[in-house]
């Protein structure tokens, strides 16, 4: 695809006044197409969650204000957010005064909605309930535990196995996700959750597919709905929830959570986040 006209892996000015025209946007519709999904008949359900963490303004006395940015954007949305446009956009709030915090929580929600081309959460969440809400620790099983031998750092789904005979009811995770930004080349690290009903996946094959991404490029949304695509089809759950939990980069963390269920898990921080 074609990313010339994005800011991204390109030298910019930075502004401190409030300019939503930073906002970029890239459709979902081609990164989609290209694992067979046409259309709004998508074989999932979830959202993108977002959290930025440089996020401040003035308020009506002149004084900065702090906050963390939860964004939770539908995974139905015809566009992804670019993520340095969300960076530069959210540094532009910097010098600029806001009557209220909801003022500035109301004033996201509108843009981000004109962004992504769908309704958007956004909720304000203060340092001192970020730091009382902590870290969590995943659970599951991890796969990291395993001593096994990696050939393949290129996506190979040939790779998943699962037993028909045996039926498994599991929550697996790794943190040994890396994938690559498909216009800068940046490394993206992150801890994959995959929560399962159906035929018993072999743990083994299964670390060795999540490794197959460490080349992979490709935005962090396109890169879950792939692996979710790819148990689906190669392991036949009749329950698959696929989530990612992305360290971040330039202030911001991405989190893409795609299920077959409607209900979402708390988008809660690990130990790397």
């Amino acid at each position: 695809m074609d990313y010339s006209d994005l800011k991204l892996g390109k030298p910019v000015r930075y502004t401190a006044t409030y300019t939503p025209s930073l906002l970029q946007s890239v459709q979902r519709g081609p990164l989609r197409r290209a694992l067979g999904i046409e259309g709004s008949n998508l074989p999932f359900l979830g959202l993108d969650a977002w959290t930025g963490y440089e996020l401040s303004w003035l308020n009506r006395k002149g004084r900065p204000e702090v906050a963390v940015v939860h964004v939770q954007v539908p995974a139905s949305s015809p566009c992804i957010i670019e993520s340095k446009s969300l960076k530069l956009y959210l540094g532009s709030f910097s010098q600029t005064p806001f009557v209220s915090r909801a003022d500035v929580q109301r004033t996201l929600e509108s843009d981000l909605a004109l962004a992504a081309q769908a309704p958007v959460g956004v909720t304000l969440v203060g340092l001192d309930q970020l730091e009382a809400d902590g870290v969590v620790r995943i659970a599951g099983s991890c796969l990291d535990v395993l001593d096994v031998s990696i050939e393949h750092y290129e996506v190979e789904p040939g790779l998943l196995r699962a037993d028909g005979d045996v039926n498994a009811r599991e929550s697996l995770y790794s943190n040994l996700l890396r994938s690559c930004c498909p216009v800068t080349g940046q490394p993206d690290w992150g801890t994959v959750l995959i929560q399962y009903a159906g035929p018993a996946i072999d743990h083994a094959s299964l670390l060795r597919y999540i490794v197959s991404f460490r080349n992979h490029t490709g935005f962090h949304e396109e890169t879950v709905e792939r692996m979710f695509v790819d148990i689906m089809a190669r392991c036949r759950p009749s329950v698959l929830s696929v989530q990612a939990r992305y360290l971040r980069r330039g202030g911001i963390e991405i989190n893409p959570f795609r299920s077959t269920r409607e209900e979402v898990p708390p988008m809660l921080r690990t130990a790397r986040q």
